[in-house]
Order: structure tokens, then sequence, then C-alpha cells
């Protein structure tokens, strides 16, 4: 999870997305996502946030499965963004902090 001198210089509504990234509901969403956010946050365009926000909108069950591959994103809800998501997060060791990473 981020600290407070990470997200300080990001906009308000940057903030708000990387507080809803990290606050899903379940431990293994919030790292995916969590980290998935974290890591991209800065860079992502006004049109990216829009994406990620449409994103956060979907059931955190189904989110888990697809980024984790456990079942393939359905048509009617992929998106740039969740395949972005889903690529970085479906790797070997996705999610875990880098401090507990052997």
């Amino acid at each position: 999870m981020p600290d407070e001198t990470e997200t300080e210089s990001l906009s308000p509504r940057r903030r708000r997305l990387m507080f809803r990234a990290w606050h899903r509901g379940t431990k293994e969403a919030d790292l995916m996502i969590g980290g998935f956010v974290k890591r991209n946050i800065a860079a992502f365009t006004e049109r990216e946030l829009d994406e990620l926000e449409a994103v956060l909108e979907l059931p955190d069950v189904d989110l888990a499965d697809w980024l984790s591959g456990r079942r393939s994103i359905p048509a009617h809800v992929t998106t740039p963004m969740l395949e972005r998501m889903a690529l970085e997060c479906g790797g070997t060791g996705a999610g875990v902090p880098p401090d507990l990473k052997a």
C-alpha cells in the first residue's frame, strides 16, 4: 500500500483512484490491482483514468479471476486498460510486495 508521501503529489482524482484500487475487499485483489495502479497512476492520461474508473466498477471476484488468468476476460468487458492490467498482473509473483519476494 502506498504511503502518504507517494500520493501527496497526485491530483485528487488520482489519489481517489489509488485508494479505491487498494481497498477492493480481498487481499488478493488489493495487491494485484493496487500494485498495478501504484506503479502506473502518475503516468496515466485522462482517458486511461476514465478506463481505470470503469475497471474499478467491475466485481472484485471477477477482476481477481481475470487478472490472475483463472478465467478469460469476457469480450463485453474487455478494454485496453483491463487487458494491460491482466498482462501485468498475470505473471508469476504478481501482487506480491517486493519486500516479500525471494
